[in-house]
């Protein structure tokens, strides 16, 4: 099971690469297999270009190092603050995209401006609050964690699956890792498109109430109809 999910991890990693989210080192990925409490993720400061399946670290909730040569990623610990706090997700992303970080270091939430962004998000994507120089003293990653539930409060992490920690960069997640890469791209890309849509006309309302739901509900919601059934050819 654990091999599965190492080689899963690998690939979302690569994918980053793949989809133009990183720069350098700048990023990670995790996947959980919640039956055995083990997590999967990233080796710290290990270059894609020469990561092996071999260099995935097994950690434990509580962060203890189960298996792997190399030490994790130094945001594990927010990660596995996020696994214990949202139970469905089952893998996460943390990048220093170009456009979302924008928002993060402008501690802005990045705005339901139009329909490809309803479709995916249910409402804006929210901004955390900065940590506390005592926060950033005690446990930086896992208080970055932290302010991410914090933010969530009244919030569905099913709904809207990222968040920009201020002053920092978005952390996004998933059913699984590979859906926490998808939701990472699509952040980046409405992110994108919000910026250069404030640009054009600095006055710019939110998208409808009435058509975000449309939108969103078309896809997610319990009478969804986007796509095909597995009915259908």
């Amino acid at each position: 099971m654990l091999d599965q999910l190492k080689a899963e991890v690998l690939r979302a990693n690569l994918d980053l690469v793949r989809c133009g989210l990183v720069t350098l080192t700048w990023g990670n990925v995790s996947g959980i297999d919640r039956a055995t409490r083990s997590i999967v993720i990233k080796p710290s400061g290990v270059p894609y270009e020469s990561m092996t399946l071999q260099d995935m670290v097994v950690v434990d909730l509580d962060g203890m190092v189960i298996d792997g040569p190399l030490r994790p990623s130094s945001d594990t610990p927010a990660h596995l603050e996020l696994y214990k706090g949202f139970p469905s997700i089952g893998g996460i992303v943390h990048t220093h995209s170009a456009y979302a970080t924008m928002f993060a270091q402008a501690c802005r939430e990045i705005p339901c401006l139009g329909t490809t962004h309803a479709d995916h998000f249910n409402g804006p994507v929210p901004v955390t609050r900065f940590l506390t120089e005592e926060e950033v003293r005690e446990g930086y990653e896992r208080r970055t964690g932290q302010v991410i539930l914090e933010r969530f409060a009244g919030l569905s992490a099913t709904d809207t699956p990222a968040a920009l920690v201020a002053g920092h960069a978005p952390f996004v997640w998933g059913r699984n890792a590979a859906d926490a890469v998808q939701n990472s791209l699509i952040l980046e890309r409405i992110a994108q498109m919000a910026l250069g849509s404030l640009q054009l006309n600095p006055g710019l309302p939110a998208l409808p109430a009435h058509i975000q739901e449309k939108h969103y509900q078309r896809k997610h919601g319990p009478h969804a109809y986007y796509g095909q059934t597995r009915s259908e050819g």
